[in-house]
């Protein structure tokens, strides 16, 4: 009995001594793995999809600046050699097809909200407030309830009709341009991190030596924009006391709808009147680059197309950079190569007869197409 009893009196002591030993050493033998060597902790990287339509430009770097001297001044031009990371853009210009489905979020957008006021009938299953539990929620739009474009009631009908207007002469329905505006908000997360904008003034300097006023005022600029009660948009840029991060959110309204009349303004005498009417809203036209938009609305496009598209992905959408306008460096790179050609094509001709005459031979209504107006430059780029 004795010598049965002696061994239980021992376990618990060995037992608590290789939890005292696994817990220095690591409870699943991690130092030993690795031959206590700090090799870094590992994760699972998220594996970024392909980005629809767009291609990837290698990181490399691009001389800028002339190679030549000025022929007439004869003075020495210099060259740096700027390096850029690589991305993702756009193989072709934004079309019309791909801002037309811009131009219809929007509007269905606006229609959704007008079918859920009780001006409009009061639909309340096209905008949800409450969940399923009934607790409120941030109020959003119930993109899962088709719009009623076929059998719709007197007051749906009234709200459908509300975005369109006719034309006086001929009795053409049209959408209202004038009520296509797009509200997005962004966080300027690179003013957010400058210490001077801390919210704690303690964390502003550094420097122990120096003594940090707490009741310092910051001054912080935002831009923002609201309609006024003459239904116009007001953009304008206030400075305010620094009081929290809401402060680093700039608000943006802008009117998307293209302004088709560029045919006629900018080129009076080429007689493009058939083009201010047709070209972007024709099917013929779908895969053309959109023309007549402007910077502020190539912006709100690249927001709307990062916003689409979190909204698809999920979960995973947080490990996912944004769209934006390319910079004029990552431009001019992915224009010239890696290699810095002068033109699309190798060599340093003006131009290359061969190429010409295989467009002329394969894609005829190319030329053509050099006729229409500057088209918007909004390749966006989604950087790795």
């Amino acid at each position: 009995m004795k010598f049965h009893c002696k061994p239980l009196h021992v376990l618990p002591s060995l037992t608590l001594l290789l939890l005292t030993l696994a817990s220095c050493f690591g409870g699943s033998n991690t130092a030993m793995r690795n031959g206590g060597e700090v090799t870094g902790q590992r994760s699972s990287v998220p594996l970024e999809p392909t980005p629809y339509g767009m291609v990837e430009i290698k990181r490399g770097y691009l001389k800028v600046g002339l190679s030549e001297n000025d022929s007439l001044w004869g003075l020495p031009l210099s060259q740096r050699d700027i390096s850029v990371d690589g991305f993702w853009m756009d193989q072709t210009e934004v079309t019309n097809s791909m801002y037309r489905q811009f131009v219809e979020w929007v509007r269905d957008s606006i229609l959704r909200e007008r079918l859920a006021d009780p001006s409009y009938g009061g639909d309340e299953s096209y905008k949800i407030e409450v969940d399923k539990f009934g607790d409120p929620v941030k109020p959003h739009l119930n993109w899962n309830k088709p719009l009623p474009w076929r059998k719709p009631s007197e007051d749906q009908e009234r709200a459908l009709n509300s975005v369109y207007k006719t034309h006086p002469y001929d009795g053409t329905r049209m959408l209202d341009v004038k009520q296509m505006n797009f509200r997005y908000e962004t966080f300027d997360y690179e003013k957010a991190a400058l210490r001077k904008y801390r919210l704690d003034p303690r964390e502003r300097v550094l420097n122990t030596d120096v003594n940090v006023d707490p009741n310092e005022v910051v001054m912080i600029s935002k831009d923002t924009a609201y309609v006024n009660d003459n239904g116009e948009i007001v953009r304008e840029t206030i400075n305010r006391p620094l009081s929290s991060l809401y402060d680093f959110i700039n608000t943006y309204i802008v009117p998307i709808y293209p302004d088709t009349t560029v045919w006629v303004n900018d080129f009076p005498n080429a007689n493009n009147s058939m083009y201010m009417k047709n070209y972007f809203s024709s099917p013929g036209y779908n895969d053309y680059p959109v023309v007549g938009v402007t910077w502020e609305q190539a912006q709100a496009f690249c927001a709307w197309r990062t916003e689409y598209l979190l909204r698809g992905m999920g979960p995973e959408a947080r490990y996912i950079q944004r769209y934006r306008l390319p910079s004029e460096i990552e431009w001019e790179y992915a224009a010239r190569g890696r290699e810095g050609h002068t033109f699309p094509w190798e060599g340093a001709a003006s131009k290359n007869e061969r190429l010409l005459l295989r467009q002329l031979q394969t894609r005829p209504r190319q030329l053509h197409r050099r006729r229409q107006p500057h088209h918007l430059a909004c390749r966006a780029v989604w950087r790795q």
